[in-house]
C-alpha cells in the first residue's frame, strides 16, 4: 500500500510539474498567463485548446485559487476544493506524460 501511495505522489508531481512547463513555455511565448480560453478558430483551435488545457489545466486551477483566495473562513473550503482538483488533475496528468514517456522509451530502445 505504500508503494501505490508514493505511486500516486510521484504521478501527482510529474503532472503538476508538466502542468507548470506548459503554463510557463506558455507565458513566455505570449506574455500573457495560461488560462482557460479559445486558442484559436476553428476546429484546430478547439483541438489545440482542449490539448493545452488537459496538460496546463491543474497549473492554471492553482493559479486561480492562489489569486482568488479569501481571508473568511468560508474561503477554506473553496481552497481545499481547488487543491483537491489541482491534486486529481495531476494524477491523471502525470499518469498519461509517464504512460507517454515509457512508450516512447519501447520504442527508441
Amino acid at each position: 500500500m505504500l508503494r501505490d501511495g508514493m505511486l500516486i505522489l510521484y504521478c501527482a508531481a510529474v503532472g503538476f510539474v508538466s502542468a507548470g512547463i506548459a503554463a510557463s513555455f506558455f507565458k513566455m511565448v505570449t506574455r500573457e498567463p495560461a488560462r482557460f480560453a479559445m486558442l484559436g478558430q476553428g476546429w484546430m483551435g478547439a483541438v489545440a485548446t482542449f490539448l493545452f488545457c488537459a496538460v496546463s489545466g491543474p497549473a492554471i486551477v492553482m493559479d486561480i485559487v492562489a489569486k482568488n483566495r479569501l481571508t473568511s473562513r468560508e474561503a477554506l473550503g473553496v481552497i481545499a476544493a481547488g487543491v483537491a482538483v489541482v491534486l486529481l488533475w495531476s494524477v491523471c496528468s502525470g499518469v498519461l506524460v509517464l504512460d507517454l514517456v515509457l512508450q516512447l522509451q519501447s520504442t527508441l530502445a
